[in-house]
């Protein structure tokens, strides 16, 4: 019995001993976690970055590199981006890479606002100063965006012991620098050929994040990239204003099917989600309403076109019209805010064939005279059965036998043409 004892108090003690080890094996891992951003900052941009970094504290991973490259986006999500990385308890490291990328406009800021910031050889950063996204701005205004955007980077260089004065220059003079530059100006702290040695190169380096100073243990650390989800990669791609113009004229497409043929209800529900889409990336996008208000008058154009004998002018009309819409749909300095003309033209003629030929083959379906029931055997032709007069008399028309009657008689035999039906009987007269 006591043999038994001893023998169960060293199974628990060993089981005691495992889960220690276990735990500590667990404690001693460390990971690193990566992200990928290689488009626009915009809102999905964004959410993609906060939800990174606050899984990566949750994780209490050691610490989160953001592989950057970007033109630039949108001020206010940028500045949620950049207030993600200073609330952060974990490390934020904003890498830009691979070799050919660029951290221009607002990608500046949020690499100059990083806990580390570096960069892969044959990269850029600079080129900040602000930009009007979907408004006029005048000197006074351009000034105040310009001040208050130079006041911001600096802030944020000062923060992290970068280079002030070079960051303010981004933004007033829009100056850039490539990595060698950024490295020698203290814009960045190290530059480094691929995440693996990055990670070696982080190790050991102390920062301060919102928690207090942390020294980066990454000697051995497990890299893990977390993917851009599927969600995010919807929202992102309708957020490119060519994919949103395509979704707004294929929402046009299908409920103009849809009122046209009541009762189809796929073409109305397509459209329906279209325009959904459509309108929700507006919202991230610099708009003109005066564009899509042209856009729209150019379809009702069209759609007069065939009401109207206008000899072509109100296609031509909607042509110019959609065509300028087209263009200040998106009204912004910045390329990446702007449709391609590659897009635009074809768009423009496609729209312009499919709603001149539709509905003119609508109209002309509407217009042509009945070919069947009682209605579509006025001015056809036929034979009198019977000698017919103004009370009675029969004829044959389309092989059937209809009670006819006639202002002027008709003797038996003879050719007649039909004037007329009143319910069941026919009004003819005598075929010339």
């Amino acid at each position: 019995m006591k043999k038994f004892k001893n023998i169960c108090c060293l199974l628990l003690f060993f089981q005691v001993f495992s889960i220690y080890v276990i735990s500590f094996a667990e404690a001693s891992k460390q990971e690193v976690m990566v992200i990928t951003v290689d488009s626009v900052i915009n809102p999905v941009m964004a959410e993609y970055i906060e939800k990174s970094i606050a899984r990566a504290n949750e994780k209490n991973v050691q610490a989160l590199i953001i592989e950057l490259d970007t033109p630039g986006g949108l001020d206010p999500s940028m500045r949620k981006i950049v207030k993600s990385i200073i609330g952060s308890n974990v490390p934020v490291v904003v890498f830009v890479s691979p070799s050919g990328s660029r951290a221009a406009s607002a990608g500046a800021f949020i690499t100059i606002d990083a806990h580390i910031a570096a960069m892969a050889p044959g990269t850029n950063i600079g080129a900040a100063h602000p930009v009007g996204l979907g408004e006029k701005m005048d000197k006074t205004m351009v000034e105040k965006a310009t001040n208050d955007a130079a006041a911001y980077i600096k802030a944020l260089a000062e923060k992290r012991g970068r280079n002030a004065k070079w960051a303010a220059d981004a933004v007033r003079k829009s100056v850039s620098a490539t990595e060698r530059e950024a490295l020698e100006k203290n814009v960045i702290d190290l530059v480094t050929n691929d995440i693996n040695s990055l990670v070696l190169d982080i190790h050991g380096k102390r920062v301060l994040t919102s928690d207090g100073e942390k020294i980066i243990d990454a000697k051995n650390a497990v890299i893990i990239r977390e993917e851009l989800g599927l969600r995010h990669k919807i929202l992102n791609l309708i957020s490119d204003p060519n994919v949103a113009y395509i979704l707004m004229l294929l929402g046009f497409y299908g409920l103009f099917f849809e009122l046209t043929n009541p009762g189809a209800l796929f073409p109305g529900v397509i459209g329906g989600i279209c325009l959904i889409l459509a309108f929700y990336a507006f919202q991230t996008l610099p708009v003109n309403y005066a564009g899509l208000l042209l856009i729209i008058l150019a379809i009702i154009l069209f759609i007069l076109e065939v009401k109207i004998v206008s000899h072509g002018m109100l296609t031509i009309g909607g042509i110019i019209s959609m065509t300028i819409g087209s263009l200040m749909l998106f009204e912004s300095p910045a390329p990446f805010m702007k449709l391609s003309m590659s897009i635009v033209l074809p768009a423009v003629l496609i729209t312009t064939l499919f709603f001149v030929l539709t509905i003119r083959l609508a109209f002309k379906a509407y217009k042509r005279k009945p070919v069947t029931g009682s209605e579509g055997l006025v001015g056809e032709y036929g034979t009198a059965s019977t000698d017919i007069t103004k009370d009675e008399g029969m004829i044959t028309v389309h092989g059937e036998r209809w009670s006819a009657y006639s202002d002027d008689p008709i003797a038996k035999g003879e050719k007649i043409v039909v004037e007329s039906v009143s319910g069941l009987k026919i009004k003819v007269k005598k075929s010339e």
